[in-house]
């Protein structure tokens, strides 16, 4: 057999390559846009689309009206297992990551101490996108690596107390979280183009003074040091929005994904303006919620101005998209990344709040948004934390992903409700305990069932009927108690989901 020459194998070469590079601008130049907005500790009734009549969010209804509504939208108690499993796709307990290390109560016999830092070996949505073809920037809250990230991953797990963090005006890590070795835990290392004020902590104070600082980190200047200051910064969430905008502009060529996690309307709370405090504190509380009214009502009056201002610029966003042309092909997705804070607002109807198992704690208001392509309609299906991840990356037409992920994909909620996830049980384990003891639960259908990991006590709620989950059905449903443990504990084998060692169970 005759050999090709050197020179008709390089053109074959030539010709191969620049057939897969147009494969793939025409692959790349198909793919949606995705802004995916999470706010920090935004509650499920704390929009106007899921019914406050206290907080104004007239532009977020109107994408929740002409969008997917998700009533029953799940996140864990609190922010660290969110954006853990967001992140990675995985359950928290894979991770390691139960709660908000700083936030553990109790010693090593009652929890199993939660990691910070979020190890290299767990592949997160925004590599795989990148890999695909987006370009991609983090905006907000990061809170995926501690603050001292390279001694944590050399401890010896179980740890035997918790983790701390240092002062808010304490720097001292900032120059070792700028190194090579750290850098691979920030945004850049995990597929983002840049970083937008992502650190290990889980709030903006970071001056002299933390919570009781006067500006809190949302007025200006900035001392985060991922923030680079500009002389006409004022407002943090007008900053990120700001870098959002002139981010999409610059890459609006090419598919663009927009992690844009505001740190609004996490504490401290700050009123955005003197004004707009004034005009929540003549405006009536709504009973129904409690929102606006009793003894935390300026509390509430000043975080009313914070949710304005967030929902002000989501308006910004979508202006822009629609003045640039790109919004028919850029998806929406909003959500929070657990219930609201009891100390700043208020849900009567629902029981518990930021770190508690209940829904207050765990349901959060959700909508995407994708004009002609996500059918506009409010739906029951429950959905969960572990879903966004498997969603990305089918929307960026990854078919090949051999990791593992514990959701599944929501695009076919996109243009109808399907069995198959309305009957999907839905789990959480949470082995540190902070506002409650330690507990597996588990959603199916219309019941809840919790079990705490330290007795093995039992609840059960008919959530449609008893949304506030004030009637236990524990001895009055023995047969569906039975059968709703058995499914959670075979999860808990099945997975070799870990125990806290003051646990009675076996698994």
């Amino acid at each position: 057999m005759i050999k090709p020459s050197i020179t008709v194998a390089v053109c074959r070469a030539v010709v191969l390559g620049l057939v897969f590079c147009s494969a793939g601008l025409l692959r790349s130049e198909s793919l949606p846009n995705i802004v995916f907005i999470l706010v920090d500790d935004l509650g499920h009734a704390d929009v106007g689309f899921n019914g406050s009549t206290y907080y104004e969010t007239p532009h977020l209804d109107a994408l929740a009206d002409s969008g997917l509504a998700l009533d029953q939208a799940y996140m864990y108690p609190t922010c660290s297992p969110s954006r853990t499993a967001l992140f990675t796709g995985k359950q928290s307990f894979r991770t390691g990551v139960y709660t908000v290390p700083v936030l553990e109560k109790g010693s090593a016999k009652e929890n199993i101490f939660s990691r910070w830092t979020v190890g290299l070996e767990h592949r997160g949505y925004s590599e795989i996108l990148a890999e695909a073809g987006y370009q991609s920037i983090h905006l907000g809250k990061w809170h995926l690596v501690g603050p001292y990230p390279t001694e944590e991953l050399a401890m010896e797990f179980p740890l035997k107390q918790k983790l701390k963090q240092p002062d808010p005006f304490d720097f001292s890590w900032v120059e070792h979280h700028r190194t090579e070795a750290v850098k691979a835990y920030y945004p850049e290392g995990r597929g983002f183009l840049k970083n937008v004020g992502g650190t290990y902590r889980g709030d903006p104070a970071l001056e002299d003074g933390g919570y009781q600082s006067e500006t809190g980190g949302y007025f200006a200047p900035f001392t985060n040091p991922f923030i680079e200051q500009k002389e006409d910064d004022d407002w943090l969430t007008d900053r990120l929005t700001d870098d959002a905008i002139a981010f999409i502009e610059e890459h609006q060529e090419q598919p663009f994904f927009i992690n844009l996690h505001y740190y609004t309307v996490h504490r401290p709370i700050r009123a955005r303006s003197e004004a707009l405090l004034e005009k929540y504190l003549k405006k009536p509380g709504d009973p129904a919620t409690g929102q606006g009214e009793g003894e935390n009502r300026e509390v509430h009056a000043s975080y009313a101005t914070m949710i304005e201002s967030l929902d002000d610029n989501v308006g910004r966003i979508v202006e822009f998209l629609d003045r640039s042309g790109l919004r028919e092909n850029t998806l929406i997705v909003f959500t929070s990344d657990n219930g609201q804070n009891g100390g700043q607002s208020s849900n009567h109807r629902m029981r518990g709040s930021k770190g508690y198992i209940y829904e207050g704690g765990i349901r959060v208001p959700t909508f995407f948004n994708w004009p002609g392509k996500v059918e506009a309609r409010r739906s029951e299906i429950p959905v969960g934390v572990l879903d966004y991840f498997p969603t990305f990356i089918d929307l960026a037409g990854v078919g090949d992903y051999d990791g593992m992920l514990d959701g599944k994909s929501l695009t076919p909620l996109f243009s109808k409700d399907t069995e198959a996830f309305a009957e999907r049980p839905l789990f959480w384990h949470i082995a540190s305990q902070w506002k409650h003891g330690t507990c597996s639960a588990m959603r199916k259908g219309n019941h809840k069932l919790i079990q705490f990991l330290a007795d093995g006590k039992l609840e059960l709620y008919d959530l449609k009927a008893d949304p506030t989950e004030s009637n236990n059905l524990v001895d009055s449903e023995p047969e569906l108690t039975a059968n709703l443990l058995d499914e959670l504990v075979a999860w808990r084998i099945a997975n070799e989901v870990p125990l806290p060692p003051n646990s009675t169970l076996l698994h």
